[in-house]
């Protein structure tokens, strides 16, 4: 998961602070210390570690700071500011160009994820109601194209294809043409990569640049190189002048550094994010909304816009309801479970509520074959049973065994999940009803 390991020691230092009704110089140099060595071990470049802590310090040492009445919260006030701005402070965007069609073209080494980026950031911008062409540059790699020709299927996105004798740059032109002709108004280029940086590479990418002048260059690199990413972005940049970066296997790096570094080090904005194998797992990068989710703060804004994406309204509404009234059964656990997998891998959504407790809830998976294993317990049991699992007794979990080919101990685990479950969704009723306090959402999917 995503920055695990840093979030854990950021949010340890300042519980730590919290606690404490006033705060000394001292015990600020202290806090600070933790953190320059977590963002260290985070894999954060030494330079921006530094920088970093610095300001956070000179902010910090001010007197409304010491003498407020919440210093604790003032400080991590700052790390949060702090951190945004480290990550570019706002949400860059794609630049979309005003005459059609949008050449964007994506560069990078072999296996940093880049043919299956180009597919999902055309599936993105399909979504958002544009026409995307995916160009099959890459002439080199053995099934470059196949890979990307079947991409194009499951998406239900053209990809123009000249095999792999033509060169590049005339590819590039053609497609250009054809895009204009069948009216696409995106066109992203799925570029050849190396193992490593050379200079044939080089020369080819910059050529491609010069013959076709894309509005974007999007480089992409996996997350989980750490500083290896980062200094792959700054050769990149000198060479082409990147307009972004796309991080791939986000969701994997527990450390973060490449992400809490690659802007400081290029000046070049992190634009997506990969935060999985799916094809809708590309999420566009918001710094404000990652710097609170590193800090426990969670990232309401992004779980509103992924339950609008999956979550069925007419269910959602009845499902509310019945929360409220403490009427949450087995069924509509199935119902939620569906859904809330629809949304992503439940770690990251999770990540995403306030003050969620991840320890608690740890055995709270959501994979495939454990969908259809508790579907089939559940389908397997009486109405009463499914309405009341507390009468679920001994005899009654080993008919239900028998009768979903499953195992006694199966049962018992789908229980303990529903009972992590009714109190998670507790939670998220009490946030989204307010409860009588001002201020407050109501999640979309409740």
């Amino acid at each position: 998961m995503a920055f695990e390991s840093l979030g854990e020691k950021l949010q340890g230092v300042f519980k730590k602070l919290k606690g404490q009704g006033k705060i000394s110089e001292k015990d600020l140099k202290t806090a600070l210390r933790e953190v320059r060595v977590a963002l260290l071990e985070a894999d954060v470049n030494y330079k921006v570690v530094k920088d970093f802590i610095n300001n956070v310090n000179e902010r910090a040492l001010g007197q409304e700071v010491l003498e407020s009445l919440t210093p604790g919260q003032q400080v991590i006030k700052i790390v949060n500011d702090e951190l945004t701005k480290l990550m570019g402070g706002f949400q860059s965007k794609l630049e979309i160009s005003s005459k059609p069609p949008t050449i964007i073209m994506m560069v990078g080494l072999q296996g940093s994820g880049k043919t299956t980026s180009a597919g999902k950031l055309g599936r993105l911008l399909k979504k958002q109601g544009r026409r995307p062409l995916l160009v099959a540059c890459d002439i080199y790699r053995p099934a470059a194209i196949k890979q990307l020709q079947v991409l194009g299927e499951q998406l239900d996105i053209p990809v123009f294809s000249m095999g792999n004798k033509t060169s590049p740059v005339d590819i590039a032109r053609a497609a250009i043409n054809h895009a204009a002709y069948h009216g696409n108004d995106i066109v992203i280029l799925d570029t050849a990569g190396r193992l490593h940086i050379d200079e044939a590479l080089m020369e080819e990418l910059s050529l491609i640049k010069k013959q076709v002048n894309p509005i974007e260059i999007l480089l992409v690199v996996d997350a989980m190189t750490g500083q290896d990413a980062v200094n792959v972005a700054e050769k990149f940049n000198e060479l082409l002048d990147l307009t972004g970066v796309v991080l791939t296997k986000l969701d994997g790096d527990t450390r973060g550094g490449a992400a809490l570094s690659v802007k400081a080090v290029t000046g070049k904005p992190v634009k997506f994010v990969g935060m999985g194998e799916k094809l809708d797992a590309l999420e566009p990068f918001h710094p404000d909304r990652m710097a609170s989710r590193i800090l426990g703060m969670g990232d309401v804004l992004t779980l509103i816009e992924k339950a609008q994406e999956n979550f069925d309204a007419k269910k959602s509404q009845e499902l509310q309801q019945k929360l409220l009234k403490a009427e949450f059964t087995l069924e509509d656990f199935l119902t939620q479970m569906q859904q809330m997998k629809n949304m992503g891998p439940l770690d990251q959504i999770m990540d995403m509520l306030p003050g969620m407790n991840k320890a608690k809830l740890k055995g709270l998976q959501l994979d495939e074959k454990e969908f259809v294993r508790f579907q089939a317990i559940i389908q397997s049991m009486t109405k009463d049973e499914r309405k009341n699992p507390q009468k679920i007794n001994g005899s009654r979990r080993k008919r239900i065994a028998a009768g979903s080919g499953t195992r006694v101990q199966d049962v018992n685990r789908l229980l303990k999940q529903f009972e992590q479950a009714q109190k998670m969704m507790k939670q998220i009723s009490g946030m989204t009803t307010g409860k009588g306090k001002k201020g407050k959402f109501k999640l979309p999917f409740m």
